[in-house]
């Protein structure tokens, strides 16, 4: 049976995490920038059920089965369904990832490229016990769903360990600084402005309207992917960040994209399209937002992505349903400003989550529109695999409710080897050198947690600070 408890007096989320992260095998959907987009922060443990899809091969709880992810998926969820009577975001159900890789393959593109990054396709654990912080209420939830042990007890066992612990910062992993670090792109500046220009080509002739082209960076590095996501979301903050630690390879994430958000039936997306630096004044700031909210090739990017994901909305949604509710709205992060809107519908009842994925996934503001071409183009033209980057991270909850991001301004930690993707969308306006340096600008703040100071590529030079 399942046991709640509110704490009105508590630590902070991320000390908590830091406490619990090695213990109970936790995992952090992180709001560390706190707002109307990041009203909760969620940890999860004790996950009693894992699934695992790495290229062909499915497994659950690591026996192999036959099937694939999403198919189980919509099985469990239908014979596990329960209701939500809270006003909690999840209370029972699973956390994870889809990649972008798992997203091609679903649509039928065959990938030229050789897999470097060897990780899963997509993960995702359901999970015995979650403790969600109310950011806007200032109150800390304890749910166990009584899995592992019986849920009261394990509550009792859960706070009697909060309360012993004082939360004295780990200065060893949270400060830990590098003192190696190599970089290495996938393209020079010269061939990545030739890419753009094969892909403004395309939209020309009309294969496309707009597209999304993509750096990889490769970052060789000491500090410790704990260490540099407790930076990260320091300097950073987003609403839709994540620390997710699968023991070969772990997630580090400052994503400020929602994909999707299914709550009630009610399903929304929030694009981004068109970003500029910050400045170095506020006049400076002032001038940059204003330039971005006037640009039109940012906005006419952007309205493309928005007609793009009604069209995948009205796949799975009610007819007449599907409305723009908010359009070119100026967001601002720590070291950008980003260009957003918003498109919601009603879900059919006939239709779950799991339609509601294959519809609309990847996210149409990270391949580009038609989505299959773009997509095809972007494999073609792109020098690697994109693995877990633009993919979704998020909830997917027991009562059919679901929250994912984009996976931008991402690190996955594998092997001392950080792999950073960072891009931006394309359209006939777009300007090869300034896509270039846009990319460098989405990379600062993840350089900036792993404490790169400059980067000097073989035609380029890159100045972080």
């Amino acid at each position: 049976m399942r046991f709640i408890k509110k704490l009105k007096k508590y630590s902070a989320i991320d000390k908590i995490f830091d406490l619990l992260q090695s213990r109970e095998e936790a995992v952090f959907l992180d709001s560390s920038l706190h707002g109307k987009l990041g009203k909760y922060s969620i940890i999860a443990c004790r996950p009693y059920l894992k699934l695992v899809q790495h290229e062909e091969e499915f497994k659950v709880n690591d026996i192999l089965v036959d099937g694939e992810i999403l198919e189980y998926m919509r099985k469990y969820l239908n014979d596990n369904r329960e209701d939500n009577a809270t006003n909690l975001p999840i209370i029972s159900g699973a956390i994870g990832y889809f990649s972008y890789d798992f997203g091609i393959k679903k649509a039928g593109i065959s990938s030229q490229h050789k897999v470097k990054l060897d990780i899963p396709d997509c993960v995702f654990c359901f999970y015995d016990i979650f403790l969600i912080e109310d950011h806007q209420e200032n109150v800390l939830y304890l749910i166990a769903n009584g899995n592992s042990e019986e849920a009261f007890k394990c509550i009792e066992k859960l706070q009697k360990l909060l309360e012993e612990h004082n939360f004295v910062e780990n200065t060893k992993n949270a400060y830990q600084y590098s003192k190696y670090v190599k970089i290495e792109s996938d393209f020079t500046k010269t061939d990545y402005m030739q890419a753009v220009n094969n892909m403004i080509n395309y939209v020309v002739d009309g294969d496309i309207y707009v597209v999304n082209m993509t750096q990889q960076l490769r970052v060789e590095s000491e500090c410790q992917p704990y260490s540099m996501f407790c930076r990260l979301r320091k300097q950073n903050p987003s609403p839709f960040g994540a620390y997710l630690d699968y023991g070969s390879f772990q997630i580090v994430c400052a994503s400020p994209e929602r994909f999707l958000k299914v709550k009630n039936g009610k399903v929304m997306t929030r694009p981004i399209k068109g970003t500029r630096k910050r400045g170095k004044t506020i006049a400076e700031d002032e001038s940059l937002k204003k330039e971005l909210a006037g640009s039109e090739k940012d906005r006419s990017e952007l309205l493309m992505i928005v007609d793009l994901e009604r069209n995948d909305f009205n796949r799975v949604c009610t007819p007449g349903t599907v409305k723009v509710t908010e359009l070119f709205e100026i967001e601002t992060y720590s070291t950008l400003f980003h260009l957003v809107s918003s498109v919601e519908g009603q879900l059919k009842s006939n239709k779950t989550i799991i339609d509601l994925l294959e519809a609309a996934f990847p996210g149409g503001s990270i391949t580009g529109a038609p989505k299959l071409r773009a997509m095809e183009l972007i494999d073609q033209q792109e020098r690697n695999c994109r693995n877990l980057y633009t993919g979704s991270i998020g909830y997917i909850s027991l009562n059919g409710d679901c929250d994912f991001n984009i996976v931008i301004r991402t690190a996955v930690h594998k092997d001392g080897v950080y792999n950073i993707g960072v891009g931006g969308g394309i359209t006939y306006e777009s300007n090869s050198s300034f896509e270039f340096e846009e990319t460098w600008h989405k990379a600062k703040a993840l350089l900036k947690a792993l404490e790169v100071d400059f980067v000097k590529g073989k035609d380029y030079e890159y100045r972080i600070r």
